[in-house]
């Protein structure tokens, strides 16, 4: 009997869009000052979600990986600050690397599936929850 390929439920852009608004609209709060722990919660979980599920794919996107490694180190540098000082910003200085990181997300989302995804998010927020329990 021949073995099936597991089903595949691609990206819809009802999904990309929602990943988008997380993004844009955590970095467009960032840019006017309105930036708070939830927002970057949003962003954060999202650049995040997509890179390990792009890790976990294999991606063969050039770079995706590494751009998006270097968004998350510099959303760590911002989380750093958020806790020690309680101010929450993404300075003039990180902007480009986040900004780049969203874009690269949002190029690379469509390649993945919403079980992936899931999966994934699912991964990332036990994880969390065992590392502060």
């Amino acid at each position: 009997m021949k073995k099936k390929k597991p089903l595949r439920v691609p990206v819809t852009k009802g999904l990309k869009d929602i990943y988008a608004m997380d993004m844009h609209t955590a970095y467009q709060a960032a840019c006017m000052g309105r930036f708070n722990v939830e927002s970057f919660g949003r962003l954060a979980a999202a650049i995040s979600v997509v890179r390990s599920a792009l890790e976990q794919k294999q991606t063969r996107i050039e770079g995706a990986i590494e751009t998006l490694d270097a968004a998350i180190e510099t959303l760590l540098a911002v989380r750093h600050r958020g806790d020690t000082t309680k101010v929450w910003e993404i300075t003039e200085n990180e902007r480009p690397l986040v900004m780049a990181g969203i874009d690269m997300a949002e190029e690379c989302i469509g390649t993945l599936d919403v079980a992936l995804l899931a999966q994934t998010a699912d991964m990332l927020l036990a994880s969390i929850s065992d590392s502060q329990a």
